[in-house]
């Protein structure tokens, strides 16, 4: 019985500190390699969360994308980022404008929205100097090694996440709804249950109310699927959180989470939450040409602080409603 070589890939290495890791041979042509192993690279991602590949020599955004393409049923448009990208049409985007010398803390993409990423893939078109890896951890395993009260209150309460656009600082209202009519982003926040209210000033103010704990919606499994710590105003360094609230007020931060109730979370709360993360984080310096796919749903994400340059490109992929996902909060759109 013959096999095609699509079913087959080289030997995933597997390390307990770093992602699961597979050598490409692409002899100069990622697409056509990718297209090869598509299936077998996509199972290998449904198996283990993560997968990082070597060797595929991407350099440019254009065969970049037609990697992204190939691995993907369909790209997703990035709407209601936390802060703003690039975007190289055809839904690949730079990564998001972030302090080099700051920590992305560990989240799943678009977890406060009612539809998101099923895969990211990230290519590595410039390694940093120093620093800079995207790492990841395992949601289930977090969701287990999570204090069982914490949990336990999430999953009943959910999370919320509170955002305050402007002009000055984080993704403006035009960057996160792709436009400034009010009439559109209004339609656009009644359709995905987002409350949202219109200041003085002209910036606008939304909440958003989602669970904390989902089932993956292909293993059944139940993974911790958030963004609580990451967009907690106690993850921010201290400087800036005491500058921000200054400027802008408490209820006026670019971006914060609280408790589902409405009750904020203390910093002991994301401290909990962002050590066991640690405890969790397999990471593995980038290499220029590397790609990285990554199960949204049950894998964590974050960027480490890095010097020199670091060109790194993202796609969403595979979009998943949240209604698919069994979440423990019900969400009403309008």
């Amino acid at each position: 019985m013959s096999h095609s070589s699509a079913t087959f890939l080289p030997d995933i290495e597997l390390s307990p500190d770093r992602p699961p890791l597979v050598h490409a041979k692409s002899e100069d042509d990622p697409v056509s390699w990718v297209s090869e192993h598509r299936d077998a690279l996509r199972a290998a991602v449904a198996e283990h969360g993560s997968l990082l590949v070597r060797g595929l020599a991407l350099s440019e955004p254009t065969a970049t994308g037609s990697v992204f393409q190939r691995l993907t049923h369909g790209l997703m448009a990035d709407r209601e980022p936390f802060a703003p990208r690039r975007s190289y049409g055809d839904g690949v985007y730079s990564s998001s404008k972030w302090p080099p010398n700051q920590q992305m803390c560990m989240h799943h993409e678009l977890s406060y929205g009612t539809e998101f990423p099923g895969l990211l893939l990230f290519a590595c078109l410039e390694a940093p100097e120093a620093g800079g890896a995207t790492a990841v951890a395992d949601g289930p395993t977090v969701l287990e090694a999570l204090p069982v009260e914490l949990v336990e209150r999430f999953e009943r309460e959910g999370w919320l996440l509170t955002r305050t656009y402007n002009d000055e600082i984080g993704a403006s209202v035009a960057e996160a709804f792709g436009t400034d009519d009010r009439t559109a982003v209004e339609r656009y926040c009644r359709a995905n249950a987002i409350e949202f209210a219109w200041q003085d000033d002209g910036s606008l103010r939304t909440r958003q109310h989602r669970s904390a704990v989902v089932r993956h919606p292909v293993s059944g499994r139940r993974c911790w699927f958030n963004q609580i710590a990451f967009l907690n105003e106690w993850t921010m360094d201290p400087e800036v959180r005491e500058y921000l609230v200054d400027v802008y007020g408490s209820d006026g931060l670019p971006f914060n989470t609280r408790f589902g109730n409405g009750d904020p979370l203390g910093e002991d709360v994301v401290q909990t939450i962002n050590q066991v993360y640690e405890a969790h984080t397999l990471r593995e310096p980038w290499r220029s040409g590397d790609l990285l796919l990554v199960d949204n749903i049950r894998t964590a994400h974050s960027r480490e602080p890095f010097e020199g340059p670091r060109e790194v490109l993202a796609a969403l992929g595979d979009p998943v409603r949240l209604t698919d996902c069994a979440p423990t909060i019900e969400v009403r759109t309008a």
